[in-house]
């Protein structure tokens, strides 16, 4: 059977009804509505194989199903130059922040120097999937040992009208002031973002169990009306 044979026998139409709404950027017809569990599986059962490799060259895909296999077996890859040049083939072709937020390429751990400086890229990128993921992987990665106050200017310099890059903005710096809360809440009180995403950061911060109550009390005051 070839990958695309695979999918549809694992199609589930109830679970493509449900999960339609939750991505309006992608029709209905093209899902199959597999779900994330049995994905996970068909990647671990193709990681390393010979048709893997195939499938990670064959873009376009058609099916929201097939990008998310693609980003899977993307993040399952241990070299950092085949995963940093499968991303570089597959990013143009994220169209969701579903399949965006499921790239999380292990990999770049190894050289989070390099990577950074390809992160940079991301973020000036006019494809607004491309910007997420960017954010996305600063986020995942460099908020850590690997973290320089630096990438929150880089990240508030973004300027974006597309919801889903605004809204990882959003996520970026409520996780930042959980995790590098004196240097994040520098951001909101210079008033370095645009009032929807500091307000968004805020109201995300709050609600996020690993910010303290102390903190919460203080970012509900830099709110703007």
């Amino acid at each position: 059977m070839t990958i695309r044979e695979r999918l549809e026998a694992l199609a589930d139409e109830k679970n493509a009804d449900f999960v339609a709404p939750l991505i309006p950027d992608i029709p209905r017809e093209k899902m199959l509505g597999v779900r994330l569990p049995m994905l996970r599986k068909l990647e671990k059962e193709l990681r390393g194989t010979p048709e893997a490799a195939a499938f990670l060259h064959d873009l376009p895909h058609e099916l929201v199903d097939e990008n998310h296999l693609h980003a899977m077996l993307i993040s399952s890859l241990r070299d950092y130059d085949a995963a940093h040049a499968a991303l570089e083939e597959f990013l143009p072709h994220v169209d969701n922040w579903a399949v965006c937020d499921t790239l999380r390429p292990a990999a770049v751990k190894k050289r989070p120097g390099d990577f950074e400086r390809q992160i940079d890229l991301y973020l000036a990128s006019d494809h607004p999937y491309t910007q997420r993921f960017g954010i996305e992987m600063l986020m995942s990665y460099y908020l850590g040992e690997a973290f320089d106050p630096s990438q929150l200017a880089r990240v508030a310099a973004v300027r974006s009208e597309h919801y889903y890059v605004r809204m990882m903005q959003a996520w970026y710096f409520a996780t930042a002031l959980a995790k590098q809360y004196d240097s994040a809440v520098r951001v909101l009180e210079e008033r370095k973002l645009d009032k929807w995403t500091h307000n968004k950061t805020i109201q995300k911060a709050i609600e996020s169990y690993r910010v303290s109550d102390e903190h919460k009390a203080y970012l509900k005051t830099l709110r703007e009306k």
